[in-house]
């Protein structure tokens, strides 16, 4: 792919997450923070690339015309339709931004169309499994710390893998950890709530997508498909262990937080989070070969059902 493809892929990912109008203060803070942290890569310059979608100096249309390939073109279209569902099921804004979004990339096919499906029966999977059960169940701090490590490991191994897919399912699966401790204590929990308990602690849902996806897309990993996954570029896709940090913290700071009924103030959460992440950090280079190990017997095909929870 060249830089100018690269370029291209990104600027319409930022198009599709400020299509809407109606992200947060925080979330637009957090994206910038991303831009200016991936600054220069490949002869991509992410702050550049930001101020011009925020000055609207680029458009879909001069995006869209510098994406030559077909696969680049797909996978900027797969990127776009992530970043409208990493937040919950699509806007009517984004809806006709993809819609235009196609159109634009030459994309009105059945692939396009199959893939918007899957990532929108991903982005609408409720929180309990539709079998869950009413009573509250007893608390076992040591399943739950197992429950958290085990999530943390999955969620590590789908950073290794190349599917568009895959990046995206780890926020729902995040969630989920959440919700599952919050009931553990007692507490039935919706998307809200576990929406704002992530944001609380600095966790945005488009933001850290857009992270995972853009340090894929720049190191060459996200959408190569075939020989090498767990080579050079999987362990360089892991070794900055995001996801399995951010999980392992999210899990634990909730632990800590539902145990003591929900009393902890948000400064308290936000410094918790930033210090279990930075253990979480030293320890995943000892879970890095589960975490490996993992990722071999992850594909695309079982990343929904996953996250259904079966």
């Amino acid at each position: 792919m060249t830089p100018s493809e690269t370029r291209a892929i990104v600027s319409l990912s930022l198009l599709a997450a400020f299509v809407d109008g109606e992200k947060h203060e925080r979330e637009r803070a957090e994206i910038k923070r991303i831009a200016e942290g991936l600054s220069q890569a490949d002869g991509v310059q992410l702050p550049m690339l930001y101020q011009d979608v925020l000055m609207k100096r680029v458009s879909l249309a001069s995006v869209a015309g510098e994406l030559k390939s077909s696969d680049s073109r797909q996978l900027a279209y797969e990127m776009a339709v992530c970043v409208c569902d990493a937040d919950g099921t699509q806007s009517e804004a984004e809806r006709l931004f993809l819609a235009d979004a196609r159109t634009s990339l030459g994309l009105n096919t059945p692939a396009a169309t199959q893939f918007a499906q899957q990532a929108e029966a991903i982005a609408a999977v409720p929180l309990a499994p539709a079998a869950a059960v009413a009573a509250t169940p007893a608390i076992d701090g040591a399943a739950l710390d197992q429950a958290i490590l085990n999530a943390a490991i999955l969620n590590g191994a789908l950073e290794l893998l190349p599917e568009t897919l895959s990046t995206m399912a780890i926020i729902p699966l995040q969630m989920k950890l959440v919700y599952r401790i919050g009931k553990a204590h007692g507490y039935e929990l919706d998307s809200g709530h576990v929406k704002d308990f992530l944001a609380t602690v600095g966790v945005g849902l488009t933001s850290q997508y857009l992270e995972q996806a853009g340090r894929k897309l720049l190191g060459g990993l996200l959408g190569k498909v075939g020989g090498g996954l767990l080579g050079g570029l999987g362990k360089q896709a892991v070794s900055s262990g995001m996801s399995f940090a951010s999980t392992y913290a999210l899990g634990h700071v909730a632990k800590r937080y539902y145990a003591g009924g929900r009393t902890l103030s948000t400064q308290m959460l936000k410094d918790a989070f930033a210090s279990v992440t930075q253990e979480a950090q030293g320890l995943q280079t000892r879970y890095l070969p589960q975490i490996q190990e993992k990722a071999r017997t992850l594909d695309a095909g079982k990343v929904l059902a996953m996250v259904r929870g079966a």
